[in-house]
């Protein structure tokens, strides 16, 4: 398994409230790519994703590891997450200064032949495969639901006043509902993670091309930043990477 991890404050923020990290475990194989985008304010942002990323990897590392549990790697993931929202709500429940934080996270487990994907938020995951572009995850957010009732168009969307409104984040609440998805992750596929100041920034299709031109996953990534830097990046821009 190859992985590559960029993230870049952007062109206007003057802080990086988003994190990204790659983790593989040796018994039983398997690769951890997780990101979080923080919201809540210039400090509490960033501690919310901090922690977000830091739980959610500790924990999951730790249930793959322990090999008397018998949950499903679904399972597994779905735990770890909820106990990353614990500990961020916990953080902002016990100090006024970060109270109402919280983050996004997207997350890829990998285990032999298994993939799972977690969400909570509007980072994305997409599967690159066979000269396709799959989004994986669905955006937890308000133009989301507005194109999901017919109220908008996806067009519309794009460039929509509300379009970075969440509505689903680890840590606003004590508990949380997070997306599960289990992709076919086959051998010479791409997994891409990104935070929104990437996908607000380039269309699907400019993901394809870029993913299909670069080989190296180190070129595919600053090829994507440059490009989400050359077009302004008003927000952090974060991208994993991982190939089979």
């Amino acid at each position: 398994m190859k992985a590559y991890t960029i993230s870049d404050v952007g062109r206007v923020r003057r802080e990086n409230q988003d994190c990204i990290r790659f983790y593989q475990t040796v018994r039983p194989a398997s690769s951890i790519l997780a990101l979080c985008d923080g919201m809540g304010g210039a400090k509490a942002g960033k501690v919310a994703g901090e922690i977000g990323l830091s739980v959610f990897m500790t924990q999951i590392s730790e249930l793959i590891c322990d090999r008397k549990r018998k949950e499903t790697l679904s399972e597994m993931t779905r735990a770890a997450a909820v106990r990353a929202n614990e500990s961020v709500f916990d953080k902002g429940a016990g100090d006024k200064s970060f109270e109402g934080m919280g983050t996004t996270l997207v997350a890829a487990v990998v285990r032999g032949g298994e993939c799972c994907i977690v969400n909570v938020g509007d980072s994305r995951a997409y599967l690159i495969s066979d000269s396709r572009i799959t989004q994986i995850t669905r955006d937890h957010s308000f133009v989301e639901e507005m194109v999901g009732k017919g109220a908008i168009t996806r067009a519309q969307a794009l460039n929509h006043p509300r379009k970075n409104v969440i509505t689903r984040a680890l840590g606003v609440d004590r508990t949380v509902d997070c997306d599960i998805f289990s992709p076919l992750f086959q051998k010479n596929d791409l997994l891409l993670l990104c935070s929104d100041g990437l996908s607000n920034t380039l269309s699907d299709n400019e993901l394809l091309e870029i993913s299909q031109r670069q080989k190296p996953l180190e070129l595919i990534g600053q090829a994507l930043l440059a490009l989400a830097l050359s077009r302004g990046a008003p927000d952090n821009v974060t991208i994993g990477l991982l190939r089979k």
